[in-house]
């Protein structure tokens, strides 16, 4: 990585603006899932040994601009002072005088978080003047928020102009995994992609084709590529205009593109619905396939065996259904066993390792859906971009 990261630059007493990702789900007040929480801990911890003072600085849900209460970011600051075991302290505004205020009374090894950067429209749309304003509360900045580094907003490129600007402990790691994993991938290089739609993934397949030594299709989006084929897809979820695409993928992929040999169908989209396993084309009327079936997560499996690196984006069937939940915990059983390097990229992958209790036996969990997607495209982030280089 040719990006400074906190290892490269002098941190002692200074002021820091640090964006994390915060964007979390809270309800009624409380903080729910706290993987993003935990995941800044590494930062944070390092910048308060070196006497600084942190000003945290996220994003949470769509407030399209707009104060809105439930989208405040206040319950996070007592959270996080819980898990630091430290007060910290929290400005009801990024901008004008109450974060100025707060901001420079900060003193060396305090917390200070901001309210929520998209209350203000100017976040968004990379805000030149918002991201002066919020620059000006530090000396430096730095960058541990990968769930964003896909966006150029101002909380993330707009104050990289204005401040030395480098990568923290977390999105160090991600590019790390992401990035130089996969740039230099050693071999057998496999992934697993799933989810509902083939247009989601064009752009991560045509560039795993030229990586990867095989991907293993699963999910929604395999019944473009079967109806590509001309098999019978029933009711079955089909994007009718990806069934081109999903020609030209299966030839450009030259037998590297693996589809599910049986699958799991359902006479409807219900938890309660009635199921069983037929191989592809037998799809009868009026029935959808909702999973990959255990002859394909064998097959998956035995691929994965010899694989040396592994990355996985989108489960194998409609995992929220424990009926149809078996594809997507067979392989994440079959991608814990193996002795690859595997990341799980994506919300609903880390979801399903997570709620399959193999969270500590792949090799890194990315805290960036969208963001990790374009990495896998082969995209330049901005949020990246904007960084420091050495």
């Amino acid at each position: 990585m040719n990006k400074k990261t906190l290892n490269d630059i002098d941190l002692k007493g200074k002021k820091i603006l640090v964006r994390v990702d915060f964007n979390i789900p809270i309800k009624n007040g409380e903080v729910g899932d706290d993987t993003r929480i935990r995941a800044a801990l590494p930062t944070l911890k390092y910048l308060l040994e070196q006497d600084a003072a942190l000003i945290l600085t996220s994003h949470l849900g769509r407030p399209k601009g707009e104060t809105k209460p439930e989208f405040s970011l206040a319950p996070v600051a007592k959270y996080l002072g819980d898990l630091v075991q430290a007060p910290v302290k929290f400005a009801n505004d990024c901008l004008g005088e109450v974060a100025q205020t707060a901001a420079s009374a900060l003193k060396a090894g305090e917390i200070l978080l901001l309210e929520n950067t998209r209350f203000h429209a100017g976040e968004k749309k990379n805000d030149p003047a918002m991201a002066k304003e919020l620059a000006s509360l530090a000396d430096v900045f730095v960058n541990d928020a990968f769930g964003t580094a896909h966006r150029a907003h101002a909380s993330n490129v707009g104050v990289a102009e204005h401040l030395p600007a480098v990568a923290g402990f977390l999105l160090e790691k991600e590019l790390k995994y992401l990035g130089e994993a996969i740039a230099n991938a050693e071999k057998p290089f496999v992934a697993i992609l799933g989810g509902a739609k083939v247009s989601d993934k064009i752009g991560v397949i045509t560039n795993l084709l030229e990586k990867t030594d095989q991907i293993l299709i699963g999910g929604g989006m395999a019944n473009t590529f079967f109806k590509a084929q001309g098999f019978e897809m029933a009711d079955s979820l089909v994007e009718a205009d990806a069934i081109e695409t999903a020609k030209e993928l299966l030839t450009k992929s030259s037998g590297k593109l693996q589809l599910p040999v049986d699958v799991v169908i359902a006479d409807d989209f219900t938890e309660q619905a009635q199921s069983k396993v037929v191989p592809i084309g037998d799809v009868p009327a009026g029935w959808r396939i909702l999973d990959v079936g255990p002859a394909t997560v064998a097959a998956y499996a035995d691929i994965l065996k010899s694989a040396k690196t592994i990355v996985w984006n989108g489960p194998m069937g409609v995992f929220e259904f424990p009926e149809f939940a078996k594809g997507t915990f067979g392989v994440a059983a079959a991608v814990a066993a193996s002795d690859a390097v595997s990341i799980i990229g994506g919300g609903d992958s880390v979801a399903a390792i997570k709620e399959a209790g193999l969270g500590d036996k792949v090799s890194h969990i990315s805290t960036g859906g969208g963001a990790s997607l374009e990495m896998l495209e082969g995209k330049i982030l901005p949020g990246l971009a904007a960084l420091a280089d050495k």
